[in-house]
């Protein structure tokens, strides 16, 4: 559909992204000789399909050597049903969810082709990512786009399914306007766009002018298709410019609203569950699945406790209503004190402990799997990063669930979501926002009690995870030693817990998950 548009928009070339035949990344699905082979066969239906205007796109095929790794990250240049030129990904990224060097073969060459009299330097993503003005500490002996440059190409065009966290597509427009600029070339970025598992591809395509500057940008968190002359009108490029997000609030918004989407559509779940406490963390959950699929399909479950304060019985009543989304109330009181007498006398009835606490959480994620089998319900769990990073969670309790929203979202940066979402008129009610973050798991509980203040874990944790400093290094920064050790003690206590969770949606450089690999069983305190 796509190539058939732009054919008549009267383009002589459509560009797809990295891998755009089988998705990115299939994972060990390249280790499945059927897959590849499908894969290859499906690129070489299209190079037959596909008429009257020329293609490029990648793809996952056999690696017909021998020796080596079973499959090649590849490219196609094609037109009319004669293939022009084939590429193959000559930088494998092997560092935070990257893992190529497990399943393909690198190419060693970099020869530009010539096509409608350009000459053209074709790269797949991490081919551009070699810029020694641009990487500090290169991973890679050498810089195909350089050797492109130096062998006369003019247009560089580099497909590619780079993923999102905040501050990335600037990173981006950086990286690929220096290229333009520096080697005196035409500079075409198509990116994947889409969730898959954890991974979110923002878009963002570009072409970049050799001056550096952008002539055209695609449109984020969807599928485009823009048209850029750079025949008839080198120099402005007759290009269209798709608004970006004004912070990375809203960025993160809508990278959110469609892992949601597409993660549920890709796994077949059309509703979902959500516990809804009153609390911050339910409420932009519920927030972004009522838009990702449609209040409708959204069905919200409030379960109180004898510790839930009077305002959240309106609290999680209001968002509701705000959102369209379904509400349901489900007191939790009768089942915990069956548990208590069950359990008698390994519980009491006073002042909850971490056991009675632990056991009101998972009465509640028991309620809400019971939905999930009953209606086919997706449970989406509604732990944030800071409190996953620490381990402020009960495991089986409010971290069950088929997918972990907002778990790599910082608690600040949840805030400044929800007030960004309430920009033109109250969706999550302001009490919410207003309120004292607690679990309510005992009586008058906050979440300081057991915690640092939001604004002093952040970016302590932002430090140590995402940066990787030190806890010396850290404390360095203005921090309290005392606390900072106990922080990083706590995150790396509580890698069992993570192993289990959800998986979540990665919007931070560095998230838990595959991208982070650290052994549960360890005596190692940072």
């Amino acid at each position: 559909a796509f190539s058939a548009k732009a054919r008549n928009l009267g383009a002589d070339i459509v560009v797809f992204p990295e891998m755009c035949v089988c998705g990115y990344p299939p994972k060990d699905l390249l280790e499945r000789g059927d897959f590849l082979r499908q894969s290859q066969a499906l690129a070489l239906g299209l190079v037959e399909r596909i008429k009257g205007i020329g293609v490029i796109l990648g793809f996952a095929q056999p690696n017909p050597a021998k020796s080596g790794r079973l499959a090649l990250n590849s490219a196609l240049a094609f037109e009319d049903g004669k293939i022009i030129h084939e590429a193959t990904k000559r930088l494998l990224p092997n560092y935070d969810v990257f893992d190529e060097t497990r399943y393909f073969e690198a190419s060693t060459t970099a020869e530009p082709f010539l096509w409608k009299g350009a000459a053209i330097g074709l790269t797949i993503c991490e081919d551009c990512w070699n810029d020694s003005d641009f990487i500090c500490n290169s991973l890679y002996g050498w810089d195909p786009v350089e050797t492109l440059a130096q062998k006369g190409a003019k247009l560089l065009v580099n497909i590619s399914a780079s993923p999102f966290h905040a501050g990335k597509p600037l990173l981006r427009c950086d990286l690929f306007g220096n290229l333009a600029k520096k080697h005196s070339l035409y500079c075409v970025h198509v990116n994947q766009v889409g969730g898959n598992d954890s991974l979110l591809f923002d878009g963002v395509s570009s072409v970049f002018l050799p001056d550096g500057s952008r002539a055209v940008r695609a449109a984020e968190f969807e599928e485009d298709l823009v048209v850029c002359d750079l025949i008839c009108n080198p120099d402005e490029g007759q290009g269209t410019i798709r608004p970006a997000s004004s912070s990375d609030a809203e960025a993160v918004y809508k990278a959110l609203k469609m892992g949601v989407a597409d993660y549920m559509g890709k796994c077949g779940f059309k509703t979902a569950v959500i516990g809804s406490s009153g609390g911050i963390d339910s409420a932009l959950t519920a927030a972004i699945a009522a838009d990702a699929i449609g209040p409708e399909n959204v069905l919200t479950i409030f379960m109180p406790s004898p510790y839930t304060s009077a305002q959240n019985f309106i609290d999680t009543k209001s968002l509701a209503a705000n959102l369209g989304a379904g509400y349901e109330t489900i007191p939790i009181e009768g089942f915990f004190s069956a548990f208590l007498d069950g359990l008698a006398p390994h519980t009491s009835r006073g002042i909850p402990g971490i056991t009675e606490q632990n056991l009101q959480a998972r009465i509640r994620g028991i309620i809400l799997m019971a939905f999930s089998n009953r209606y086919g319900h997706i449970v989406l769990s509604t732990g944030n990063k800071s409190e996953l990073a620490v381990g402020y969670s009960t495991l089986y309790g409010d971290m069950c669930g088929g997918l972990a929203v907002i778990s790599d979202v910082p608690k600040a940066l949840v805030y400044d979501i929800a007030r960004w979402i309430n920009r033109e008129r109250e969706i999550i009610p302001q009490s919410i926002i207003e309120k004292p973050p607690s679990a309510e798991l005992k009586p008058d509980q906050r979440d300081d009690d057991d915690l640092p203040p939001y604004e002093v874990l952040d970016p302590i944790l932002e430090a140590y995870i995402e940066k990787g400093m030190d806890p010396a290094q850290i404390v360095k920064l203005g921090f309290d030693e005392a606390v900072v050790k106990d922080v990083t003690r706590r995150v790396m206590l509580n890698e069992y817990k993570r192993r289990q969770a959800a998986p979540g949606l990665k919007i931070t450089p560095k998230a838990f998950g595959e991208g982070r690999r650290y052994p549960i069983a360890h005596k190692y305190q940072g």
